[in-house]
């Protein structure tokens, strides 16, 4: 793994973790095809440090607009940390729940087997994109044809609303393409909350998730270097620390666009992108990725 590629990989996880296209779709993508294992420790840790680059770009830019909005006075950020603690355990119910069904079932022989081993299958993660892009695509549509009359501007997630939110979010963790960003924000609009305040919700769920996703996939490093992976995680550090901060700076980069294309209505272009890349990679599938 070269600098080169940790920059590519920080490129790719820093625009599309935090546009609804599905960022873990587009890094296994790129693994394979700049001939790299998405499974092997060193990517894991890679991984990890994407995600939390990411995180951070998403703290820096709406940290603004989350202190004006909730943290003026304990009045104002106690339903919205109420809405997000609720959505967050809502979808680790759903999340877990559905990953320990799929290790128990599709893993019944294999005891050892992680929900990960198959995050670089493509022919998994193709159907997840069309999914996620077809969710995109009707919650676009609708908001350009109805959104005079559904959906008002400042209104945030009511506590039912946010619980369905945590549910979708929760279905996109087993799922390698269902796009996080892309799924809980067109359920927010579909669901007719305004736009920008569903994108606003949908990173803070991001923020308080990421930290146990990051604990999640650390406890899977301290295994994978009991198991002879520690010289390789080693080397490897100081290039993830990198690709951390360009990730940052590229995640920065896609949430100004991001805000962009909800404000002029544009939201339903990226489900037709979904859509584009599902084929995509199916198609990379077909020849033997």
């Amino acid at each position: 793994m070269t600098v080169l590629n940790i920059v590519i990989l920080a490129i790719v996880q820093g625009l599309a973790e935090l546009l609804p296209v599905s960022s873990s779709a587009h890094v296994v993508v790129a693994e394979k095809l700049l001939g790299l294992d998405p499974s092997s420790p060193p990517m894991t840790l890679l991984l990890v440090m994407l995600h939390t680059g990411t995180m951070f770009a998403v703290i820096v830019y709406f940290w603004q607009t989350w202190r004006r909005s909730y943290f003026r006075s304990f009045p104002d950020f106690k339903p919205v940390a109420v809405a997000v603690i609720l959505a967050t355990a809502v979808t680790g119910i759903v999340g877990l729940g559905i990953t320990e069904l799929i290790e128990r079932v599709a893993f019944a022989d294999m005891p050892h087997a992680e929900i990960e081993d198959l995050f670089g299958h493509l022919e998994f993660i193709a159907p997840a994109l069309a999914v996620a892009g077809i969710l995109i695509l009707v919650a676009g549509l609708l908001e350009r044809r109805f959104s005079v009359r559904v959906m008002a501007e400042g209104r945030d997630p009511t506590l039912a609303q946010s619980a369905v939110i945590g549910a979708v979010q929760g279905l996109c963790l087993p799922f390698r393409g269902f796009s996080r960003s892309g799924a809980t924000i067109s359920t927010g609009m579909l669901l007719g909350v305004a736009k920008a305040r569903a994108e606003t919700f949908s990173f803070a769920l991001a923020v308080v998730l990421t930290p146990a996703v990051v604990a999640r996939e650390a406890l899977r490093l301290v295994h994978a270097a009991r198991d002879g992976g520690g010289a390789s995680l080693g080397a490897v550090t100081g290039l993830s620390l990198l690709g951390a901060a360009v990730a940052f700076l590229a995640g920065l980069v896609a949430l100004k666009w991001l805000s962009g294309w909800l404000e002029h209505g544009r939201w339903y272009l990226f489900g037709l992108y979904c859509l584009a890349a599902a084929g995509g990679v199916f198609y990379l599938h077909s020849i033997g990725y």
